[in-house]
């Protein structure tokens, strides 16, 4: 699924105020520039991927420096959360990574604990020590001692970086003029086995949302009975780009309720009319003496 109109549209402000001052220099040159001309706006969409393995062995390099590959994120217990951001980005970055910190303080689940974050720099020129920088100032906002193992920033090479955006179906381009990049605000969900489960757009994340995407990720693994009602009561909504209930669901869930209930009620109606018939009976009196 293609959500090309409705992500560049909203998401593509600081492209649009780069082509306004262009036509406010030259008005008589260029005059007004319509949305369709902006160089590589046909490039930011995102092409959702649902179902789709990511290459586990592409190579990056994290904050410390460290050589890595993306399948030392997969455990194949906990589902991870990925997203994209490049280190010089004025605006949009900042405000998805805002997003995204917000949106998770405000689940129950821990990152580090329950599941893993992954943000992976779009530029192959930002390093270990801008990588580093960054994800200080997020663990900052973010507050929770357990994100420190479980929040990893990474860089790489123009290859890799191409290799996991186009698995994830993540498009964004380079403007070589704002010396700037185009890119949708997405965040996408992964399972513990790196298979592409949900994405999520937008500035500002529902905690609930987020908290969903994350139980359908981990594919049931290691959560909570009640955690699995809730989930099966929930489905995604494209069109709202968000979590729905399920009124069916909710019906046939309440159903069950109500018909374990009254069988509970019945069962403790039995045993009480049972205690109360063996309690009211007199037993027979055998072999005492005859009296005249």
């Amino acid at each position: 699924m293609r959500f090309r109109r409705a992500i560049t549209l909203l998401l593509l402000a600081p492209a649009f105020v780069a082509v306004g001052a262009e036509a406010q220099r030259f008005p008589d040159r260029h005059g007004p520039q319509p949305v369709r001309d902006v160089p590589g706006l046909d490039e930011i969409v995102v092409d959702e991927k649902l179902d789709t393995k990511v290459p586990m062995d592409l190579a990056f390099v994290d904050h410390n420096g460290k050589q890595v590959r993306l399948r030392d994120y997969f455990d194949g217990k906990r589902p991870v959360l990925l997203s994209f951001a490049y280190h010089t980005c004025p605006t949009l970055c900042s405000m998805v990574l805002d997003a995204t910190t917000r949106g998770i303080s405000e689940t129950k689940w821990t990152a580090g604990v329950e599941y893993q974050v992954v943000t992976i720099s779009i530029d192959p020129k930002d390093t270990p020590e801008s990588a580093a920088k960054k994800r200080a100032e997020v663990l900052a906002q973010y507050g929770r001692p357990e994100g420190e193992k479980g929040w990893h920033f990474l860089v790489g090479d123009e290859k890799a970086i191409e290799a996991i955006t186009a698995a994830v179906g993540y498009g964004y381009f380079y403007n070589e003029r704002t010396q700037q990049y185009g890119h949708p605000a997405a965040i996408v969900f992964l399972t513990p086995q790196g298979m592409v489960a949900r994405y999520l757009y937008g500035l500002n994340f529902n905690p609930t949302d987020i908290r969903l995407a994350l139980l359908e990720a981990s594919e049931g693994r290691s959560i909570s009975t009640a955690e699995q009602i809730i989930l099966y009561c929930y489905a995604y909504d494209p069109a709202a780009n968000s979590y729905a209930l399920i009124a069916v669901r909710v019906m046939q869930l309440g159903g069950a309720v109500t018909l374990l209930t009254l069988c509970g009620f019945l069962v403790l109606f039995w045993r009480r009319e049972r205690r109360r018939g063996r309690s009211g009976s007199v037993p027979a009196v055998t072999g005492g003496p005859n009296k005249a």
